[in-house]
């Protein structure tokens, strides 16, 4: 392995691996490949701790951060999350889903989290590996070279230029999508459309007993919430909306919120005393997916490739499980190694899949047909342990989760056209709200 020390030559910095964004993908990345000895330099435009959403961690995360060496400090700062409360305001009950009845129930909790706190021990981890970790440094552009190393152009808060000379490019921007942003080919998602508001309370009320941390999604009319309780008493909670009815906003968006809240019974039950803690927040047309995620010196990993909407907590699990096999991909790049190329393919194939397998749940998730599947006792052919599965971070097809899956599918269908008119008025209005575009709230992490 060539020992590429870090240096500066003429305000350039030399490195292996210059990784775009210090959130959960690119701080992971950039600690399993600094751990193989590879000289990596972390460009983060923000300053950590900062604030971000996606709070509940899933199951099959738990290795992996066992893996990097953070799980104990996880379990310090977390919430223990033993499965997921769903609310039916439609059929006036709730029911709660258990890991541990997943087909592979090896992993039967996870932590809800501050991703603050989350995000940091992730990034604090990549420092003690090795990795060179850049705050309030922002990527403009790569200028990449065929058959050679190639130039991040970044600047930093005082506006000061810096020049890195890399052999690799990892983009772990997330929402910021940098190298879309330069090539292009960064699409809105075709089939779904959402935008959200949301905020940190106290005073929520909590489930009893051993289910207090589980997370609570809740559906009504304009969409759903979710209710994420943290380990010191705050709650985060959120509502996910068809863009239409985020476009019917005339107030200040605290107070849109709070008229929102009003508008989902179950919730406003458990916000009764609630207080919300600093401001509110949204996050405006999500969804996305790139055509591509590599080439010829570079790949991207984690919601750099594609974000859809959170229902299931796809989104840290997602960039997790990329940046573990991208950081294969890259080590055999920069050895020059013949696994390269079965190793990409599989990382492209890995990470495809998974945005697929929870794609399908999401699409489909806010349709009567899938609410009632939902809440139906009992189990036929495995499928309620097999969407477990899934829920648990099982998107892989690593458990034998296919066929019962396929007949979850199949009963989907048959329940929609058993209630066509009322299933198909659901799809129509998802459908409609597609193209829309909220332009009356700020996204909180994105620029402007």
């Amino acid at each position: 392995m060539a020992d590429m020390l870090s240096e500066a030559t003429d305000n350039r910095t030399i490195c292996d691996v210059l990784v775009v964004g210090g959130g959960p993908a690119g701080s992971v990345i950039s600690s399993l490949l600094a751990e193989k000895g590879w000289t990596v330099h972390v460009l983060e435009k923000d300053r950590h701790p900062r604030f971000h959403i996606g709070e509940s961690l899933l199951p099959h995360s738990l290795p992996i951060l066992k893996q990097l060496g953070v799980l104990a400090d996880v379990e310090k700062i977390g919430l223990t999350k033993y499965g997921a409360q769903v609310v039916s305001p439609y059929h006036n009950r709730a029911r709660t889903l258990y890991f541990s009845k997943a087909l592979d129930g090896s992993q039967p909790f996870a932590y809800e989290v501050k991703r603050a706190e989350f995000d940091k021990i992730l990034f604090d981890n990549a420092v003690g590996k090795g990795a060179h970790m850049h705050e309030g440094v922002r990527a403009k552009r790569v200028e990449f070279r065929r058959n050679s190393t190639h130039l991040v152009h970044a600047e930093d808060k005082t506006g000061q230029v810096l020049t890195y000379e890399t052999r690799f490019v990892v983009d772990a921007s997330g929402r910021d999508t940098f190298l879309s942003g330069q090539f292009g080919g960064k699409h809105r998602n075709p089939h779904h459309n959402s935008a959200a508001i949301f905020g940190h309370f106290e005073g929520v009320k909590r489930l009893p007993g051993r289910d207090e941390g589980n997370i609570s999604i809740v559906w009504f009319d304009h969409g759903w919430w979710w209710i994420i309780p943290f380990k010191d008493g705050t709650t985060s909670v959120g509502a996910v909306c068809w863009p239409s009815y985020i476009g019917t906003r005339k107030v200040p968006l605290e107070q849109f919120l709070w008229e929102t809240i009003s508008l989902c019974p179950p919730v406003a039950d458990r916000m009764t005393n609630a207080k919300l803690l600093g401001h509110a927040y949204a996050a405006a047309n999500y969804s996305y997916r790139r055509t591509t995620m590599s080439g010829d010196g570079y790949i991207m990993v984690g919601d750099a490739f594609a974000f859809i909407d959170p229902v299931f907590s796809s989104g840290v699990h997602l960039a997790l499980n990329s940046a573990t096999l991208g950081a294969e991909v890259v080590d055999a790049h920069l050895r020059a190694s013949p696994d390269f190329g079965p190793r990409l393919k599989e990382f492209e194939r890995t990470v495809r899949l998974g945005v697929k397998t929870y794609s399908w749940f999401i699409y489909h998730f806010t349709q009567p047909a899938f609410r009632s599947l939902f809440m139906s006792e009992g189990s036929m052919f495995k499928m309620e342990e097999a969407v477990l599965s899934i829920l648990a971070g099982d998107a892989f097809g690593k458990s034998p989760t296919r066929l019962p899956i396929f007949l979850f599918k199949i009963a989907y269908y048959l329940v929609y056209l058993f209630n066509f008119r009322e299933n198909w008025a659901a799809f129509q209005r998802r459908v409609r709200g597609v193209p829309e575009t909220v332009t009356t709230v700020n996204d909180y992490a994105v620029p402007h």
